[in-house]
């Protein structure tokens, strides 16, 4: 029986995940399949890779073969060079660990406690910076109008000078 190692896709619209199988070569791409032997998701940052090393050798052995995608998921992990007898690839990018959410927030109760606070905890409203800010602005805008009458005053006396026209040639 020809066998193939193909990616059965899962997942949702515009968020795929995938299964590294081993099916036959007749079947759908997401029907039945003769073994699972590894997953793939590649919107993860960065993609998702987990192969069952063993089992893909064995099936790359006994003559199954892999699509391009599947070839190339191989390539990454180092199961096709292993099976070709080549060199190991460059190792994997690897997701940074997520920083443990209980030690984070011990570190910001400890910070706020560390802090003498004489004000309030809770924020105060901006209606007050407001009325202030609005009671300035019209005290400023009398200073500004006396100031751009004094400006314009001297643009408006110089003359402006006037380039002749170029003389116009009739058309030949």
């Amino acid at each position: 029986m020809a066998t193939k190692i193909k990616l059965m896709r899962l997942g949702k619209m515009r968020a795929p995940y995938y299964r590294i199988v081993v099916a036959d070569a007749r079947t759908k791409r997401d029907g039945r399949s003769i073994e699972t032997i590894g997953k793939y998701h590649p919107k993860e940052d960065p993609s998702y890779i987990e192969v069952d090393s063993d089992r893909a050798q064995y099936w790359l052995g006994v003559g199954a073969q892999p699509t391009e995608a599947v070839a190339a998921i191989f390539r990454v992990t180092g199961d096709w060079q292993k099976f070709k007898g080549e060199a190991a690839p460059p190792p994997m990018r690897v997701a940074e660990p997520k920083p443990d959410k209980k030690a984070l927030y011990e570190a910001a109760v400890r910070a706020g406690m560390d802090e003498p606070t004489t004000e309030a905890t809770t924020a105060k409203k901006k209606a007050a910076p407001k009325k202030a800010a609005a009671a300035e602005a019209p005290a400023e805008a009398p200073e500004a109008a006396a100031e751009t009458p004094a400006a314009e005053a001297p643009a408006a006396e110089a003359p402006a000078e006037e380039t002749p026209a170029p003389a116009e040639t009739p058309a030949e």
